[in-house]
């Protein structure tokens, strides 16, 4: 594969994985919502799930050391493939199964180009931006109650 296959592969994989991490992160009603709002919904195939599962954390030390066990976490998984072939997944915090599902559908329109600028203006834009706002406001919230701290110096005498 040449440096530029390579290259496009790399771009399209980070950007994937972008759409995905929103996709997780979405609300369910903002799922339904744009899916609801499409005017063809394509038919799909449940290839796995949807199904709940645990996954294990890990951790390191100072970021650096040696990785440890920090505990589980119950996530939801799908993976469905929609009427032209395209095959969508999503693994989701939490049990909701639901949430999982229409993610996988969204992570598969979001292959077809013809779908994709709509998914992005309608769903992807809107997610990002509600993240941002919460992002914002919890960062306000917590320097509200900073408190700086300070060592006051002695003169000798």
């Amino acid at each position: 594969m040449s440096k530029a296959a390579t290259a496009s592969s790399d771009a399209t994989c980070t950007e994937r994985q972008t759409w995905m991490a929103l996709l997780a992160r979405a609300r369910l009603d903002e799922l339904e919502r744009t899916l609801d709002g499409l005017q063809s919904t394509p038919s799909y195939t449940r290839l796995r799930g949807p199904e709940t599962g645990l996954y294990m954390l890990r951790g390191r030390m100072g970021g650096t050391g040696q990785p440890f066990n920090v505990g589980e976490a119950t996530v939801a998984r799908c993976t469905i493939q929609i009427s032209n072939g395209e095959i969508g997944h999503a693994y989701v915090l939490g049990t909701d199964i639901r949430h999982a599902e229409l993610a996988a559908v969204c992570d598969a329109l979001m292959q077809v180009p013809a779908r994709a600028e709509v998914l992005r203006t309608w769903l992807l834009e809107p997610i990002e931006a509600r993240l941002k706002a919460e992002s914002l406001r919890r960062a306000g919230e917590r320097e509200a109650t900073r408190v700086e701290f300070f060592t006051m110096v002695r003169g000798e005498g």
